[in-house]
């Protein structure tokens, strides 16, 4: 997924820093000439493919407020070629999860009746014969939030839809059990994806259906890792601060700098391999991080 790291800042807002990948100017090079010919000018064409980035923003957006309003973090959306990641980390329960992720597609839900407004309007003024350009432009973006909400709503993890379906599946099944039903059925719509790329000759299809099946892997490894979490034992004498739930005895955290697994409760915060020492320990439950000093108040014990 696109990160901060590799993409050009443009604003920050509410705290909320927004990126744009570097790879989104040379897609928006090829889809603007792509669609030459729809406007009597090029620079209608650009003003079309920035409105719709901006859609997405307010997507992405949406999909940030909705986290921070049930306890969560989002401080960063990138922009890049197949659209916007908000980088959201809302508290693990079901609930939670699943508000922060309807509220992206409720932005487009809400947008919807707006932007048929304005077209109904512009028919009735008839902009077709006196303003054609505009009147192109407004429909083209009433049919791009449409699109967009139609397609998010699909039920095909990593979609918005697949996500839903796995927020709703979590009530009955537990996280991991959850996680990867969502990831299986998003192999399945992957697959689909794939044979329609194919049948449409359609490249940015053939490429969402690479970028789905690749995410649902990495779901169905990431499930299969909090299934052995789950099952591993309990270690005595800890907490987390926030859930109150003992951490798992196991390598089950990965250090950032050398990125090998180690049990942070048995080297005392400090990554047996590279030395890298953390401040605070993420909890695997509640996902929270705190200071390790304030998981016991005794010293570290081994079991």
């Amino acid at each position: 997924m696109p990160t901060g790291k590799s993409s050009f800042r443009l604003f920050k807002v509410f705290g909320i820093q927004v990126y744009l990948h570097w790879s989104w100017f040379l897609v928006a090079i090829y889809e603007i000439q792509l669609r030459e010919g729809r406007y009597s000018s090029v620079n209608w064409n650009v003003l079309e493919y920035v409105t719709l980035f901006l859609i997405v923003l307010l997507h992405e957006f949406g999909h940030a407020f909705a986290c921070r309003s049930v306890g969560g973090r989002a401080d960063q959306i990138v922009l890049w070629p197949l659209g916007g990641v908000a980088y959201v980390a809302p508290p693990r329960r079901p609930g939670a999860q699943l508000w922060s992720i309807v509220a992206g597609p409720l932005v487009n839900v809400a947008l919807f009746p707006i932007l048929s407004a304005l077209w109904w309007y512009a028919k009735s003024a008839d902009w077709v014969e006196t303003m054609p350009n505009l009147f192109v432009y407004v429909f083209s973006i009433w049919e791009i939030n449409l699109v967009l909400l139609i397609f998010n709503m699909l039920p095909i993890y990593p979609l918005d839809g697949g996500k839903i379906l796995r927020s709703l599946l979590w009530f009955v099944l537990g996280p991991y059990r959850s996680l990867m039903a969502a990831a299986v059925i998003g192999f399945v719509g992957a697959a689909g994806f794939a044979v329609f790329a194919i049948l449409a000759q359609s490249v940015w299809i053939g490429v969402i259906s690479v970028f789905v099946f690749y995410q649902c892997f990495q779901s169905f490894k990431q499930a299969r890792e909090l299934s052995r979490i789950a099952n591993a034992p309990r270690r005595e004498g800890f907490a987390c601060p926030s859930c109150k739930a003992p951490p798992p005895v196991g390598e089950f955290w990965i250090c950032g700098k050398c990125r090998k697994k180690f049990d942070t409760f048995m080297s005392q915060a400090t990554c047996p391999h590279c030395g890298m020492q953390f401040a605070r320990t993420v909890c695997l439950d509640c996902g929270m991080p705190s200071p390790i000093s304030e998981w016991s108040p005794g010293t570290f014990a081994k079991v």
